[in-house]
């Protein structure tokens, strides 16, 4: 999902720019459906996903993904611990917020996130990453924060509530799932909030939930990273069957055989368990 905003008097301006073209601003940016767009109008909500971010790995810039009109950049402009910066697709938004915040001058990234080189980002120094995420982006954008782990040590988001959900799931609960694995292999994921519909322009169909990262203290998998995601993929890919099928196109070896780890579901298995089941499947290689 993405955002919006003004900048000298919030609340009026905030209410002002929800109203799109009728009611708005005259420069107000229309939400795009092509891109996902649904403007948050709510301050409260804005300044509560803000004041999520709390410095964790001492970063000195932030990122914000996708923010439209600028709500949730006016809470971080004022915010003296960091630097805000946004990168933002639509070309309208750009214009606007280019109008709109001269605070954010020279730190207006035009461009898509996901196409987006990471790797000189802020000459490689830390940085943590915010925002309201497109519902249907929203999982690759992790992703991508995920292969940039060791700079992103703080990520504070708004995502469709089924996915924030999924996300920072414990093992056993149904909602468990790759990316819970995989994220939290390095994260320590917490679900924050649930943010209704009504608060935004126009109105989801469906609920968002705000949830927190926070880089844990894993430096290295015990096991090989690529072979630990293949075990998750494949034991997820068919999550209904015992990891005994769900893992045969991987040829196990047989000291698994008896190993109770092959008599259950992958959503059973936490982070560690899979890390082990990994490091037992190299066995054979």
């Amino acid at each position: 999902m993405r955002s919006d905003k003004r900048s000298a008097d919030p609340g009026r301006q905030a209410k002002a720019n929800a109203g799109g073209r009728s009611g708005g601003p005259a420069d107000a940016v229309r939400p795009k459906k092509h891109l996902g767009q649904h403007f948050l109008k709510d301050l409260s909500i804005a300044e509560r996903i803000a004041d999520g971010l709390t410095g964790h790995g001492e970063y000195r810039k932030v990122l914000e993904i996708g923010p439209g009109m600028g709500v949730l950049t006016q809470h971080l402009l004022p915010k003296t611990g960091f630097e805000t910066y946004v990168i933002e697709i639509d070309r309208e938004s750009v214009v606007y917020l280019n109008g709109h915040f001269p605070q954010l001058n020279g730190r207006i990234i035009d461009g898509d996130f996901l196409q987006m080189n990471l790797s000189n980002l802020f000459d490689g120094e830390p940085f943590a990453v915010i925002g309201n995420f497109p519902y249907n982006i929203s999982s690759q954008i992790l992703f991508k924060v995920l292969d940039m782990r060791d700079r992103v040590p703080e990520v504070v988001c708004m995502l469709q509530r089924e996915v924030a959900q999924r996300i920072a799931s414990p093992p056993g609960n149904k909602d468990y799932g790759i990316l819970s694995v995989l994220l939290q292999a390095w994260y320590d994921i917490k679900y924050e909030f649930t943010v209704e519909p009504g608060v935004f322009l126009p109105p989801p169909k469906v609920h968002s939930g705000v949830i927190s990262l926070k880089r844990n203290a894993v430096q290295q998998l015990e096991c090989d990273e690529r072979k630990f995601v293949q075990v998750v993929k494949h034991g997820f890919n068919q999550r209904r069957k015992t990891l005994r099928n769900a893992l045969k196109p991987l040829n196990p070896p047989e000291s698994l055989n008896g190993h109770s780890f092959m008599d259950k579901r992958a959503e059973q298995l936490s982070v560690a368990q899979f890390v082990e089941l990994t490091l037992m499947m190299e066995e054979r290689e």
